[in-house]
């Protein structure tokens, strides 16, 4: 029972180390300063304060979701399915920071994103495979990102041409779509 106990807290223990690294990469990528608000927003653009509630319950849920489906997984091979999934996606994951805020491309982060999605419709699908409900947990995921390429493909579309002209020089041009 005791070696039991000590292996779910380690699966548990890998699973948040982990979550946490993608999470705090993806973090000191952000950058929310003076480039980002002189860019122009639609009109649903969520408040930048929720950005940080709903990424730290989707890492939660993300977390979850593989310690449940590491524990119900069938076999040997389910189990490295699911961790090579989970390697792809935490890659790309932290790789749309990185263009959309540090290189100030948009663009290329929207390109980026639709392997992201894809690679967050695998996981739904392998996990799914092995346990519904944690198949569940990751379909905020799916759908948070699903809204966020809406939010990127329109920041493109109401900002572009990209990689000219820095648009906090454009400070002062019209903002009436934020």
């Amino acid at each position: 029972m005791n070696a039991l106990l000590s292996d779910r807290w380690t699966e548990i223990g890998v699973a948040a180390v982990c979550v946490i690294i993608v999470a705090v990469v993806g973090g000191l990528m952000t950058e929310v300063g003076e480039w980002y608000e002189s860019l122009r927003f639609p009109s649903w653009r969520p408040p930048n304060w929720l950005f940080g509630p709903a990424w730290t319950t989707i890492y939660l849920l993300i977390a979850t979701s593989s310690v449940m489906a590491w524990e119900r997984a069938p076999d040997g091979a389910s189990r490295r399915w699911l961790l090579v999934l989970l390697a792809i996606n935490a890659v790309l994951n932290i790789l749309w920071s990185p263009l959309f805020f540090k290189l100030r491309r948009p663009d290329w982060a929207f390109v980026e994103l639709l392997p992201l999605w894809a690679s967050i419709l695998a996981l739904l699908i392998h996990i799914s495979g092995i346990s519904t409900l944690a198949g569940c947990l990751i379909a905020p995921y799916l759908a948070w990102v699903t809204f966020a390429g809406f939010l990127n493909w329109r920041v493109v579309q109401l900002n572009k041409p990209f990689g000219g002209a820095s648009r906090v020089a454009e400070k002062g041009s019209d903002r009436s779509t934020r």
